[in-house]
């Protein structure tokens, strides 16, 4: 049984387990924001599937777009294990820049790649996926799969909320992220659940320097502290 399934099972008792581990969930969240807090520039989380290998087009264009971002003085945030997130920290180190990977224990054991200038491993998803937010000054998002969509759809309700600021939010690979913009477009919106303003928080590309530049570009104009309904008519 995992830690959080016996924290729901013996939420009714105030045990001294619970207490421990309610502690412990607390300790992950301080390592996280004390490793946060060394990332000393500007950064990007970079989302994306862990099991595309170096030579497929995801895991190649997530390291150069990940290398222009270190060339750029930035640092790269991932979840720290193979894939795109392997791809990204080892184009970030090539570029120059930072490099910080915030990974996961899992039950078949994910492990870290071998690209990290900060490394820290959380048993939460929830303090993790915390600390990619917290870092974030965009979020570039390559194909990738539940773990992926989890994440980018976690970064655009805290964004549609006002929980944190309108901060770019790239998808990319055009073909690959069509039907999801789709069904957004023609499903959610007409049924009233999303407002055809919330779309515009997303950029859809299929080129590397596109990619990036939406990001550098919002942050060297402070965009993020913009309404996202006006955001993109202010930089035309």
């Amino acid at each position: 049984m995992t830690d959080d399934r016996q924290l729901l099972d013996q939420a009714h008792e105030a045990t001294e387990e619970l207490r421990a581990h309610t502690a412990r969930i607390a300790d992950e969240f301080l390592a996280g924001f004390e490793a946060v807090d060394r990332i000393d520039r500007p950064a990007v989380s970079i989302f994306g599937s862990a099991r595309v290998r170096e030579g497929s087009a995801p895991y190649d264009e997530a390291r150069a777009a990940a290398k222009r971002f270190g060339e750029s003085g930035w640092a790269v945030v991932t979840g720290g294990g193979p894939g795109v997130m392997e791809a990204a920290n080892r184009g970030c180190k090539e570029g120059g820049g930072l490099s910080v990977g915030f990974n996961i224990k899992l039950p078949h054991e994910q492990a870290a790649n071998p690209y990290l200038d900060i490394d820290l491993t959380f048993s939460h998803f929830y303090a993790r996926k915390t600390m990619f937010v917290k870092a974030a000054e965009g979020f570039v998002v390559f194909p990738g799969g539940f773990g992926t969509v989890d994440e980018l759809f976690e970064s655009l309700t805290l964004i549609q909320t006002g929980k944190i600021l309108h901060f770019p939010v790239v998808l990319f690979g055009s073909s690959y992220w069509a039907p999801l913009v789709a069904w957004v477009r023609e499903q959610a919106i007409p049924a009233g659940t999303v407002s055809p303003a919330d779309v515009e928080l997303l950029t859809v590309t299929d080129d590397v320097d596109e990619a990036v530049e939406c990001v550098l570009e919002c942050y060297d104009r402070r965009c993020a502290d913009m309404p996202h309904t006006t955001r993109k008519a202010d930089a035309q």
